[in-house]
């Protein structure tokens, strides 16, 4: 007479009684999310991320407000002890009107955070570059005050005053993704050809670039 077969309840999967080398069962893993750390210097950036439909990740976004870059950095060392993400990235832009000790923290924070294997997603003159080639390329050098001027006409705001306000940053992603006239794919081929172009420069003088078309990417990928 052929044995008699024996079945584990689902219920009963794993219990101490039931660990034994003859189960027929095995209990299936749930992978661990990735943690990423995003450190930024402003609010606009901070709820821009957030907005991110994330399916595959565990994302914190921080807000470390206006300071040197290199102290942005080593903040972000700090957060990571603390949390020991997977992944950090650190976003942060260059004012050219501050003149030399912004050139120089600026380089030296790319230069460190690369050092401890950190992302970094830096634009020169500012971040709202990113948002500006959404709709158009531009390969002219500009300060921060073009961009603003130019996001004022294609979202009928005054983006200085009101585009940073709380109540505007938070519907940024979605405005951005409705309007007909905008396109985060040729955003992100726009900033790819910009960056390409001043591969052999140092940092602070590759105006205009951002390489935050390369978190954009990485988020996309862990997106619905």
């Amino acid at each position: 007479m052929p044995k008699a077969k024996t079945y584990t309840k689902k219920s009963d999967q794993g219990k101490a009684w039931n660990r034994n080398k003859g189960s027929r069962y095995t209990v299936s893993k749930i992978e661990k999310k990735e943690t990423v750390l995003i450190v930024c210097e402003g609010q606009t950036e901070k709820v821009y991320f957030e907005s991110f439909p994330i399916r595959t990740l565990t994302v914190n976004v921080v807000d470390l407000g206006g300071q040197s870059k290199t102290k942005l950095v080593e903040k972000a060392k700090d957060l990571n002890k603390k949390h020991a993400c997977d992944i950090v990235w650190c976003v942060f832009d260059m004012d050219v009107s501050r003149g030399s000790d912004e050139f120089q923290s600026f380089d030296s924070a790319i230069l460190i955070a690369q050092q401890l294997k950190y992302e970094v997603a830096y634009s020169n003159d500012a971040f709202e570059l990113w948002f500006y080639l959404h709709y158009h390329y531009t390969d002219q050098p500009s300060h921060r005050t073009f961009y603003y001027e130019k996001l004022s006409e294609f979202w009928d705001i005054n983006y200085q005053e009101d585009g940073k306000c709380i109540g505007f940053c938070t519907q940024l992603y979605e405005i951005l993704e409705k309007d007909s006239r905008a396109s985060q794919a040729e955003a992100i081929k726009r900033a790819e050809k910009l960056h390409a172009s001043y591969q052999m420069e140092a940092p602070h003088k590759q105006n205009p670039v951002t390489t935050v078309y390369k978190l954009v990417q990485y988020l996309n990928e862990h997106s619905f």
